[in-house]
Order: structure tokens, then sequence, then C-alpha cells
């Protein structure tokens, strides 16, 4: 981990005056990033490659606040483009940033815009502890806000959750503190963003048909890292993560602290017994340990969400925060839908809606939390293969109910590493399989038994998102518990 002081400069309002710049794509961060744009004078075009009924609805309120707006031509660099501002979903091998990169054009995100533009005004900016990871962000987020609520502090959960960036540095409300959500793509488009403190909550392949490589995906994720001038958190059973901290450049005296689900070192936070302890915010971190938590206060307390709890509780720390806030906010922490959510107990059998697992490192930590498990999984693979997760979880499995469009892959994984694991292969795609799907669950689970949706995979090819997915599960669950009681 090397050391460095850096500076941040903010574009005043001067800097956008006449500055003619490229809004690539429309929708949730592109309208709101070309209005405030537009707002500080500059010259702005949006692109698009859409020509749909919705992207014309959204032209044509931007086109008559005086914004050019470009349907169906999201590939060419308009004349004159001194710098570009894309939605965090554009893929870095695109036309666009390829004659951006030729013609010396810097590409911005909506997280560096609103990085740049915080203290606009001459408010004070608010520092940003942020959390990135393969899986867990949101949660960990979530927990990190109550804590810092907790504690009394001004704060939201913002970034790729909640309230957006640029409304929270923007807007009329001031913070002590962000709690700060970053995927992948967000950071690979923020080249300045330099956080107060950071995590990285694990690694494992995933968006790779967007970054290229494993290599590029991780090393993306380690851009949390740069610049960060108390904490650097990583978690001890990825050595990834920690590989990335040592990699990183970040402001002189920053410190790196790991989180275990074991028993913490110095400069670490853990579990002692039924105790989440810290061993790196104290004042003799060699013979000492503060209690922060009790283990039931996370909820629930599968060991996934523990290791979230840890990562945000170390956050806090070091931001300054008491053990009793840390205690308070897990406390009053409640997880959003289709994160291992308990739906309802149907003759014995408990049926769990992970639907948010939506790759296989998420899903692996959801079958490590239940046994005996009958496992619904399918969906769109997104390039992922499944016969670690089976190897890690086959001695779990009573049973097996695939759905969607790249089940095979799941099946034939099953079949290598858990042939004795009964398997339905349902060959349909619709939404209505949800329901087989859990029919055929409760025909091989037995009292005591958990159902599991979780999924190891993306919905689209079956439903809007992974909560409508949830949604349908959970409904089909309590539609066999009211044919049960009938």
């Amino acid at each position: 981990m090397g050391s460095r002081q850096v500076s941040t400069n903010v574009p005043v309002a001067e800097y956008w005056q006449g500055k003619r710049v490229t809004v690539a794509g429309l929708g949730v961060s592109g309208v709101p990033a070309a209005r405030v744009l537009h707002g500080l004078g500059a010259r702005i075009t949006v692109v698009n490659d859409g020509d749909d009924d919705r992207a014309r609805a959204q032209a044509a309120e931007l086109e008559a606040e005086g914004i050019t707006v470009r349907l169906g031509d999201g590939d060419t660099l308009p004349d004159g483009t001194e710098l570009i501002v894309t939605a965090p979903g554009w893929r870095p091998d695109k036309p666009l940033f390829a004659a951006a990169d030729a013609a010396g054009v810097p590409v911005w995100g909506d997280v560096e815009l609103a990085w740049r533009l915080r203290g606009l005004g001459g408010r004070k900016p608010a520092p940003w502890l942020a959390v990135t990871g393969t899986n867990g962000k949101t949660t960990t987020v979530r927990m990190l806000a109550s804590i810092l609520e907790a504690a009394g502090l001004r704060t939201a959960a913002v970034g790729n959750i909640g309230v957006s960036l640029l409304d929270a540095v923007l807007g009329d409300e001031e913070y002590d503190v962000l709690a700060v959500e970053l995927s992948s793509y967000q950071l690979h488009w923020a080249p300045s963003l330099r956080a107060h403190s950071a995590a990285v909550l694990n690694l494992a392949p995933d968006h790779l048909d967007w970054h290229g490589s494993m290599e590029a995906y991780a090393a993306d994720k380690g851009r949390v890292y740069e610049g960060n001038t108390v904490a650097c958190v990583y978690n001890a059973a990825d050595k990834a993560t920690e590989d990335l901290v040592r990699e990183a450049d970040v402001e002189e005296g920053c410190r790196a602290i790991g989180f275990t689900l074991g028993t913490p070192g110095p400069s670490q936070v853990g579990v002692v017994e039924d105790l989440l302890v810290d061993r790196a915010f104290v004042e003799n971190r060699q013979k000492q340990a503060q209690e922060l938590a009790q283990v039931s206060d996370v909820q629930p307390p599968a060991p996934h969400n523990i290791a979230n709890a840890l990562a945000a509780a170390a956050l806090a720390r070091a931001f300054g925060v008491e053990p009793s806030a840390v205690r308070d906010g897990l406390r009053a922490f409640r997880p959003e839908p289709h994160r291992i959510e308990y739906v309802e107990e149907v003759a014995g059998v408990s049926y769990v809606d992970d639907s948010k697992a939506t790759n296989t490192h998420a899903a692996e930590a959801s079958l490590a939390a239940y046994d005996p498990i009958v496992w619904i999984a399918g969906g769109l693979a997104k390039g992922a293969t499944f016969d670690e997760l089976v190897q890690k979880s086959a001695a779990r499995l009573r049973g097996a109910v695939l759905i969607g469009a790249d089940r095979a892959l799941i099946r034939e994984a099953l079949a290598r590493h858990a042939p004795q694991v009964p398997v339905v292969d349902l060959d349909r795609t619709d939404t209505g399989a949800m329901a087989a799907a859990v029919q055929e669950a409760e025909r091989l689970a037995q009292p005591g038994d958990t159902v599991l949706l979780a999924p190891a995979c993306a919905s689209m090819d079956m439903f809007v998102n992974y909560n409508k997915r949830g949604e349908a599960f959970a409904d089909a669950v309590r539609s066999l518990a009211a044919e049960r009681d009938a």
C-alpha cells in the first residue's frame, strides 16, 4: 500500500460556461446529468443508442429545455466535444469512447461528475465512505447508513442505491458523511474519486462480458481504494481484496483494516464467541478488543451477512463512530426484500427468497446459510460456470429445481459433482414457471428442509428484474400455503 498526498480539484461554476459536453445515455443518470450541466451553462448534446417511445419522450422534455438530443446514434462523437459524461453501463469498448480517446477527450461517469461537483456553491463537501464488491454492497451500505444515523450524523445511502449522488451533493440537504455504494462500472469511469475510507467486500467473477477479464474487473473494483485518507477495509478471507489494498496509492497514514468471521488479529474486526469485536480502532490493538455488538443484533445472522455488518462497522469506526452506535445501528437495520428473506413455513418446510443472488458468489453465500436445501436456480448465466458452486454446496442439497434459459449449465454441473442429488429440469422460461418450480420443490422437500430461491443467474430471460422474480416466488409460496390450509 503506497502513500502519497493527493489533491482534488473541483471545477467551479465558471468551468462549465460554454463547455461542450456530450452526455452518453438517457435514463436514471444521463437525464439528471444533462440537466445539471445545462443549468451550469454547459452546451449539452445527449446521445443515445435507443430510439423507442420512452427515449423520444425523454428527448422531447430535454429539447424543450434547450438541450440537444441525438437518438439512435450512440457511437459517433459529436463535433467539438470537450468532455463525455457517460451512463455507468456503457461498455468501454464502444466506438464512442475509442473516438474520444483518439481525440483526447476525457470520459467521466456519474460518480466522477458528482465527485467533481461536491462543494459547488461554497458548501463543505461531505466525506464519502465507499463500498464495493461482487456481493453484499447494498446491504453493507444500508447497514453503514443505519450506524451513522445511530451516531447522530446526517447521512444517506447513495450511489448505486437509493438517493442519486448528484442529488446528494447538489440538493438542499447538507450531510456530515455519505455511505456510498459503487459498482465496478461506476468505478471504471471515476478516475479522481478519493474516499475518506472504502471497503471491497469480496471478489468473484461477474460482469466479465463488460470488463473483458477478471483482472480488469478486479482493477476497477480496486479503484475505490485510491487516495483513501483513513482506512482501506478488506476481507481477510478473500486474499484478492487484500492484494488490492497493497496495490493502492493512498494518503499518508491510511491503514489497512481487515474483517473476519474468526477471531480478529490486530488491525482487524471480527467475531469472538457471540460478539462482534474491534481490534483496529482501540488504543492498544495488540492486547485490547472492544465489543461492538452481539451476533444476534445482525438480522438475518447468516455468515455473509455478519461479514457485511463487520465491514460496515469498520467503516463507521474509521469515521470515529462510538461502539454503542454500531450496536444500535445494526439493531435498527432491516434487510431489503429478496435478500435471504424468509417467506413462510409450509408443512414444516421453510421457504426463503434470495432472488438477489444473481451470480455464483452470492448463491454460494446463501447456500452456506442453510442445510438441508431444495435449491431453485437458473436464469441468465452471464458467462458464469457452476462447477465450483456445486462442489462446495453439494453436501447441503436435498434436491434442485432448475428454471431459465441457461439452466442446462447448472444441470451439467450437478451431474458432474452431485449426481446423487435429484434434479427437476423445468423446460420453460415463462413467468408461470416459478409456481411450477415451487410445487416441484415442495415435492422434493422434507420437514426441516429449506426451499431456497438462490438463482445464481440474472433474471431478464423470464422477469423484468430480480425483484419481480422474488415476488413471483413469494406469491407461489403463499398460494401453496393457502392450498394446504384449505
